[in-house]
């Protein structure tokens, strides 16, 4: 039996070819939060490369701008269950402070194995920022929809 009451999924994805304009300032800033987080990413990677190739007194900038950063993971968990949105850029968003986490457990865990736990930080690294980006790409099809009715999110 077929329920006439549509899915949350289904509420999301008509919200998002057409947002209601007073939602449109909120996903306009959740955009610009989460392209600012993916800046801080890249600035993360240049200057953890200026620390080990140039000059090691970029590790305390490095250091910095994770600790800095972190927090606008949290913010925008809590942003994107205050706006109407895919599940998939829910889960985007959900796993950026999942792995950060993870990041962290990673370089500051000293366990008695075979390989350190380390190895996998920078593997981490590149799913954060590949999640980072994809939340970008997918928030920006919302924010800038194209003119051609043809094309999907």
């Amino acid at each position: 039996m077929a329920s006439s009451t549509p899915s949350l999924d289904a509420i999301a994805n008509q919200t998002l070819e057409n947002p209601q304009p007073s939602l449109k300032p909120a996903i306009i800033g959740f955009y610009a939060l989460a392209v600012l987080f993916n800046l801080c990413l890249v600035a993360q990677v240049l200057t953890v490369g200026l620390a080990y190739f140039d000059n090691p007194d970029w590790w305390n900038t490095h250091v910095w701008l994770v600790r800095s950063y972190g927090v606008l993971s949290l913010v925008l968990l809590t942003w994107v269950y205050w706006i109407p949105v895919s599940k998939r850029i829910r889960m985007l968003t959900l796993s950026l402070p999942i792995l950060l986490g993870l990041q962290f457990l990673t370089i500051h865990t000293q366990l008695s194995l075979p390989v350190s736990l380390a190895i996998f930080h920078p593997l981490l690294g590149f799913s954060l920022f590949s999640a980072s980006t994809t939340l970008v790409h997918r928030v920006g099809h919302i924010v800038f929809p194209k003119k051609d009715n043809n094309t999907t999110i």
